[in-house]
Parts: C-alpha cells; structure tokens; sequence
C-alpha cells in the first residue's frame, strides 16, 4: 500500500503530473539512505526488534497523518503532510524490509536442499500482499485519502505485533568478531566485490529496476490522464500485475527442479524486456494492463534468482550489511525514475520509458552472457 499508494495519494490531492514524480523520488531517496543502518541495526540488535519498532512507528506516523489531513484546509498544507509522509514511510518500510530479508536468508540455510522454492515463497508472500495493497488502497482514495491512511496504520499496527515472532537472527558476536571496527558499508562492499556473480546480478537487476521505477512513477499519471481511466484503475492493475508475478513464481518453482538458476534467469529476462519495450506502444488500459502483467512477471522471476544467490551465497558475519548494500545498489534506480517523471511533461513520458527499457534488455542481454559458465548460477540444479 505504501509503495503503490503515495504517488497515487499526491496526484489525487495535488492533480499535479511533477509533484506525483517528486512524491515517488521523496518516498525512495530516504529508503536508501536507510539500508546501511538498517542492516546494521539488525547485525547488533536482531530481526525482531528492528521490525517491531520500524512497523510501530510508521502506524504512529501514518495516524497522525491522516488526522492532519482531515483538519487541515486543502492546499500547499496537504501537500507539504503527504510529501513528508511519503519520505518518513519510505524510510521505516525499509527497516522492517531489511529485517525480514535477513531472517529469509537465515530460514534459507537451514534448508540447503531447496533454497530455491523458499526464496520463491518468500517472493510470494510479497507479490500477495502486492495483489492485495494497490487494489484496496486504489478503492480507499476514492473514499477518501484518510480511509487510505488509517487502514495502512491498522496494518503496520498487525506488523508490528506479528514483528515480534520473527525467528532469531543471532549475527552480533559473529559480526563484531569478524568485522572489527569496519563500518557497515565497507564490509559490504568488501564482501560484494568478492562475489563476481552477486555483483553483476545487482548490475542487472538495478537497470532493470530504472524501467520499473518509472513504470510505478509514472503509470498513475499515464492511466488517469493520458487513458482517462480512475485510481481504482491503477490499484487493479497493479494488483492483476501482482498475480501475473504469483504465476510466474510458480512456475519458477518448477523450472528449477530441472533448469539451473541461469536458464530461468534468461527466461525472465527475455520476458520484463520484450514487455518493457512494447509498453510505450499499449493503445488502451487493456493492453498495458497486460503489459505491465508481463513485465512484473519477468521481474519476478529475476527477483528469484538474485535472492536465491544472494541467500546461498553471503558469509554469515557479513549477512546484514551485504543484505543492506544489494538493496541500497538496487533501489537507487527509483528516486531516479522520480525525477525523471517529474521533469517530463506527460506527452514525453513514453520517450523516456522507452530509452529505460532499450537500456534494460541491452543490460540483462550483457549480464547473462556474462554469466553463462559461472557456478554459482548452476549451484541449486547440481545441488539436486
């Protein structure tokens, strides 16, 4: 909801196509700022208490929110609120996001017989509430913005409860051993330059994320003015989008009881290409509904094979700050896309979406070429 729902929120109370880009860019510049001390807040402290504090103080702030909302008059005040929420949200999401990928990682090495079809689960609870967020949030801003709020703060509110029972994630002693005085994000960069193939996985995955930072950006401006359809439009299609990735994990799960980790890559690549350069050319909400569906479904399974790797293949003492750096390496494409959005006049938005997506393919092409012969890729089939 959070994700999905902000741009939308502003461009609801605003109608303003830059301010909507500048909303999105504000949501996510925070969130990576936030992945270094993130990941090492849950070296030194654990999962659990992270994701309990993270998911309690965004239903705070997001309550306090949308009282400011119903007093204030409409105007810059609204505006000023949801812009400050947008980055304050983004930044505690990426706290508990960082919490919950250690444990994930942890479950995953408990089970080194299919560490695949856990990441593929793990990615399906995500897409779940992805198919869910958009779709309720979109109906909710019609209702009125404050519906919106109030539900995402019932929801961090069950977060933070449900934050509690994490398993734990005992990383402080082996992290203080092995890493001295070291900053967080040396040892991360340390320990990514050491893993050739976790490097250019990001790589790719960050190129990749560009094009899906401006399709997220952008597609509440594209489908309200430019196909004239409502917000509950855009919630359903991300939702729909969500299901399309659901599917494609699925069959994920089963291509990789008989294909290496490269093959599904490739795969999944040739798919978020081929939709992210045929995206510009949607006539209707149909077609880039489907589009979308397509390109979020190739995503999905990219996002399996990087976190299967990732999973497999960090040390243990450097787990939390390496986690914390992938995410940061990969989410610097949206704030990006953000600004991209805000400084393009809407009739040129499928210009820039294009060159993102020529950017994309030729990225992904390079990469998994580059891959080809390396091990860690064929590590889950030849595990079997």
């Amino acid at each position: 909801m959070a994700t999905y729902a902000m741009p939308l929120l502003v461009l609801t109370i605003t109608g303003s196509s830059s301010l909507t880009g500048l909303a999105f860019a504000l949501e996510w510049t925070p969130r990576i700022a936030a992945f270094v001390p993130a990941g090492n807040a849950v070296d030194r402290r654990g999962a659990a208490i992270v994701c309990f504090i993270a998911s309690l103080s965004r239903a705070a702030v997001v309550a306090v929110s949308a009282v400011a909302l119903i007093m204030l008059p409409s105007g810059t005040a609204e505006t000023a609120v949801v812009l400050v929420l947008a980055a304050v949200t983004g930044t505690l999401s990426q706290f508990g996001f960082v919490a919950n990928e250690a444990v994930g990682a942890v479950v995953t090495r408990r089970d080194q017989a299919r560490p695949h079809g856990i990441q593929a689960v793990l990615v399906g609870i995500d897409q779940t509430a992805t198919v869910i967020g958009p779709l309720l949030a979109g109906f909710l801003v019609l209702a009125g913005p404050e519906w919106m709020l109030g539900c995402l703060s019932a929801v961090s509110l069950v977060a933070a409860v449900l934050g509690l029972q994490l398993p734990p994630t005992p990383l402080r002693a082996a992290r203080a051993d092995a890493a001295g005085n070291d900053s967080a994000l040396r040892l991360g960069l340390r320990t990514l330059l050491a893993l050739p193939a976790l490097g250019w996985l990001v790589a790719g995955l960050a190129c990749s994320n560009l094009a899906l930072g401006l399709l997220q950006s952008a597609s509440p401006v594209i489908v309200v003015k430019s196909l004239g359809r409502s917000s509950a439009d855009v919630g359903a299609m991300w939702s729909a989008a969500a299901v399309a990735t659901l599917l494609a994990i699925t069959c994920c799960r089963l291509a990789l009881t008989r294909l290496d980790l490269w093959g599904v890559g490739v795969v999944s690549a040739t798919l978020a290409s081929a939709a992210g350069l045929a995206i510009t050319q949607a006539p209707s909400y149909v077609s880039y509904t489907v589009l979308i569906a397509m390109f979020m479904a190739g995503d999905g399974g990219l996002t399996v094979v990087l976190r299967t790797v990732r999973s497999l293949i960090i040390p243990p003492t450097a787990l939390g700050a390496t986690l914390s750096l992938t995410m940061l390496l990969l989410l610097l494409p949206f704030p990006a896309a953000g600004i991209l959005v805000a400084l393009t006049p809407p009739p040129h938005l499928g210009n820039v979406i294009l060159a993102c997506g020529l950017v994309q393919a030729a990225a992904l092409v390079t990469i998994f070429i580059r891959l080809r012969t390396e091990p860690t890729l064929r590590m889950v089939a030849a595990r079997r």
